[in-house]
């Protein structure tokens, strides 16, 4: 769907979470199952806030962010919190996107993959062999 797409104008934020939804369509079912309860949110950038306690003085710098505790630090006696979260940032991806000649949705794909990685607690070659799996 989103691989040989064109666009004549910035995809939106709605767009993203169509083509984030592929993206994780794609992703092996085992991944999928075990990071069902993740909230997957787009957003034109993260908030000053986050980008302050993260050291990034620079907006356009953050792809994409994990906010949670990894499947592999949590606990059973864990109090309930927030449920864990990825966050796209669509302006920095854009960017990227423009810099790089990757395809948007190869790109989408490469930093959900890495965001939900966090989540599962995954090193950098575990999440390049799921990404691998979805064919981008």
């Amino acid at each position: 769907m989103t691989k040989g797409r064109h666009w004549q104008t910035a995809p939106t934020i709605a767009d993203f979470e169509a083509m984030a939804a592929d993206a994780y369509a794609r992703l092996p079912a085992d991944f999928r199952e075990k990071s069902n309860e993740l909230l997957i949110r787009i957003e034109d950038f993260a908030t000053d806030d986050v980008l302050e306690s993260l050291g990034i003085g620079n907006a356009y710098e953050l792809l994409g962010l994990y906010h949670g505790v990894s499947l592999n630090n949590k606990s059973v006696m864990d109090v309930p919190r927030q449920p864990d979260m990825v966050f796209l940032y669509r302006r920095p991806i854009l960017e990227e996107w423009a810099e790089s000649g990757e395809a948007l949705g190869d790109l989408i794909t490469h930093v959900l993959v890495h965001e939900i990685g966090h989540h599962f607690g995954f090193s950098d070659d575990d999440m390049e062999r799921i990404e691998k799996a979805t064919g981008t």
